[in-house]
């Protein structure tokens, strides 16, 4: 009786363990969606553009190209970029940083809840 009582607790625990390890956000119920800013409906973001209206313009931003500018005081500047930059970002859940540091700057300690950053030096010398 006791080691089947025990079985049930441990299974009982073990179910409640693992529905909570499922957790995640909804996925899009489309591949892509590019944003179609000129639309006026506005529910939860940004509705689709018509897919035969698409182009490689909505999944670039040239400014991402523009030269380093460094303003603050710890020798960084962050340029964000997200959906009302580029309209391909729609419903992907992505936005993108482009970071330009002075030589010996800083990245201030800081976090981002439910997100992982990813860092990719593109040019730079080493110490």
């Amino acid at each position: 009786m006791a080691s089947s009582c025990s079985f049930l607790l441990l299974a009982a625990l073990l179910a409640l363990v693992s529905w909570q390890a499922i957790a995640s956000d909804p996925s899009p119920l489309q591949d892509f969606c590019v944003a179609d800013m000129h639309s006026p409906v506005r529910v939860n973001g940004f509705v689709c553009k018509n897919p035969m209206e698409v182009n490689a313009d909505d999944f670039f931003k040239a400014a991402a190209l523009d030269r380093p500018r460094v303003t603050n005081k710890v020798g960084s500047n962050v340029s964000l970029i997200n959906v009302m930059q580029i309209a391909g970002l729609n419903i992907l859940g992505i936005s993108i940083a482009r970071i330009d540091y002075a030589p010996l700057a800083q990245n201030p300690p800081h976090t981002h809840p439910r997100a992982t950053e990813i860092l990719t030096a593109l040019l730079g010398k080493g110490l």
